[in-house]
């Protein structure tokens, strides 16, 4: 399946700009959200084929909004890439338990985001 269309969630404006960047440059729609919450219902309306979600948000983190994409009709089947400063083996483990796809550990490269990208 290639990817045509990429949420990326983020709370810090900066990573969001930059993983947008680079998933804009491989040739990919992107949509953003900033919240878990925002991230839930974007991905229900714009459907993408691939999520960028960041861990430590606001008002919900990355994992639970993993679970509710994961549990969700609409959304189960969306693969989730967790980028996070959280990057130890625990976290790994934990983000794959929460249902995501893998984890890309902050501060990332373009080809990181990008390999991930053509993973799905």
């Amino acid at each position: 399946m290639a990817v045509n269309k990429v949420l990326v969630v983020d709370d810090s404006p900066t990573d969001l700009a930059n993983i947008k960047g680079i998933v804009s440059g491989a040739g990919c729609t992107v949509v953003t959200a900033t919240t878990g919450t925002e991230a839930i219902a974007i991905a229900k309306s714009e459907r993408p084929e691939l999520i960028f979600l960041d861990i430590l948000m606001p008002d919900m983190d990355g994992f639970e909004a993993c679970r509710k994409l994961g549990s969700d009709g609409t959304t189960k089947d969306i693969p989730v890439v967790f980028v996070t400063s959280k990057g130890q083996k625990a976290d790994r483990m934990w983000a794959q338990m929460q249902g995501g796809k893998d984890l890309v550990a902050k501060p990332f490269t373009a080809d990181q985001i990008i390999k991930q990208i053509k993973a799905f």
